[in-house]
């Protein structure tokens, strides 16, 4: 339910989450709401879209926006993806550059000349539970070169669960005052399509491996939410029959495994029993003209 806040203040932003592909960024941010929302993966590039995702603290709403790994390639799609990190840093208020503690400066380089205008930033050095307590000194001594293009630097371990209220401390003090944004007890703006659409995705880069989870896309086509059910019905979209064949593999083995993963990804979600039914067809071409991205849900400018 809302909550009054007229007699108190309060703070609301948006905090676009940026970084290399595969830095973690969906995973911080699971992490920071204590939901699975954001699409993780082991492979780079797997977030397409941006997703908002909100976290209530210290009588703060943080509107986190997920983002695309940074990259430059040539493809249609990918420039989509560099797109929507763009969009994410022009309309934010703050930016958390993501940081693995193993990475050299090279990425935050990048980030710093695609940051053109110079918005306010926080770096989050993750995965500290990956190098020695001297490495991670030494580390922090590399960015402190750069201390006056910072706001903050937060080093944190999501495996171990360290530096959360930290981090988000961090993040409210530098927030504007405003009242909130949203109803605090979203999770997220985004869609329920969207949110099942990216559950389905995460399903295919878990159970199939090379070319194929990049050149696919989901597309749903229908949700019946009933009491106690939720009905679900969504194309796997690919490229060439060869992927077809592929995603539904012998006697259809790997599209029931795909299926049964995401039921239970979307069952947890909706807090309910769902019926996932899964069809594949092949849109040759779908990724390279802006025709067919758009019909899949990907819109340019």
């Amino acid at each position: 339910m809302s909550q009054d806040t007229s007699s108190e203040t309060t703070k609301a932003g948006f905090v676009a989450v940026v970084g290399r592909p595969n830095a973690g960024k969906s995973t911080l941010l699971n992490w920071l709401v204590g939901e699975k929302l954001a699409m993780v993966s082991k492979k780079a590039q797997a977030t397409r879209k941006r997703m908002n995702i909100i976290v209530m603290h210290e009588n703060s709403q943080i509107i986190f926006v997920d983002t695309p790994g940074i990259h430059e390639k040539e493809r249609l799609l990918n420039k989509f993806m560099l797109q929507e990190v763009f969009k994410a840093i022009g309309d934010c208020d703050l930016i958390l550059f993501l940081a693995p503690a193993k990475d050299s400066l090279q990425h935050y380089k990048k980030f710093l000349e695609l940051n053109s205008k110079n918005r306010p930033h926080i770096v989050v050095l993750s995965k500290t539970d990956e190098v020695s307590g001297k490495d991670l000194l030494k580390k922090i001594d590399e960015y402190r070169k750069f201390q006056d293009r910072f706001l903050a630097l937060v080093p944190v371990s999501v495996k171990k669960d360290v530096g959360k209220s930290e981090l988000l401390g961090e993040i409210v003090k530098h927030l504007p005052m405003s009242p909130w944004l949203y109803d605090p007890d979203l999770l997220t703006t985004t869609n329920i399509r969207d949110i099942y659409k990216e559950l389905i995705r995460e399903s295919i880069f878990e159970n199939l491996s090379d070319e194929i989870p990049y050149e696919t896309d989901v597309i749903i086509e229908k949700i019946e939410e009933l009491p106690k059910l939720e009905r679900v019905m969504a194309t796997i979209v690919a490229e060439k029959r060869s992927q077809k064949m592929i995603l539904v593999g012998k006697g259809g083995s790997t599209i029931k495994r795909i299926g049964r993963d995401a039921r239970i990804k979307i069952e947890h979600f909706a807090g309910k029993k769902v019926f996932l039914e899964l069809f594949v067809s092949v849109k040759s071409g779908w990724s390279k003209t802006k025709k067919s991205l758009e019909e899949i849900g990907y819109h340019f400018d």
